[in-house]
């Protein structure tokens, strides 16, 4: 299944893409709910967090250590930040490949939504 983020790792669509290894892609969003708004994304094509497996378990943290790194080089580190993932159509979930929302720059409230 081809989703806009397969072709964003395929540079089929362009993306302002802030980090890229052979595991993982974070780009900053279109539509952006914070001053800082990034989506990490795994290159292996995975629907969400209810479909990982346990062959998945490097990958996920590889993107976990990744995702800290990043908030730290865009400041977030000093004053927090929050990481979201969506799950399928009830959960907010409109790109059906596994993503994380870097949130920071402001003062974020809860409950979310």
């Amino acid at each position: 299944m081809s989703t806009l983020f397969t072709k964003i790792i395929n540079k089929e669509i362009p993306a302002d893409i802030v980090y890229e290894d052979d595991l993982c892609l974070a780009f900053r969003d279109i539509n952006p709910q914070a001053p800082v708004h990034i989506l990490i994304i795994p290159k292996k094509e995975i629907v969400s967090i209810a479909t990982l497996t346990a062959e998945d378990k490097e990958i996920l943290a590889h993107i976990m250590l990744k995702t800290a790194e990043i908030a730290k080089h865009e400041g977030l580190a000093d004053n927090g930040y929050r990481v979201v993932t969506n799950v399928g159509e009830n959960g907010g979930q409109s790109v059906f490949h596994l993503h994380f929302h870097l949130l920071g720059g402001r003062k974020l409230t809860w409950p979310p939504g």
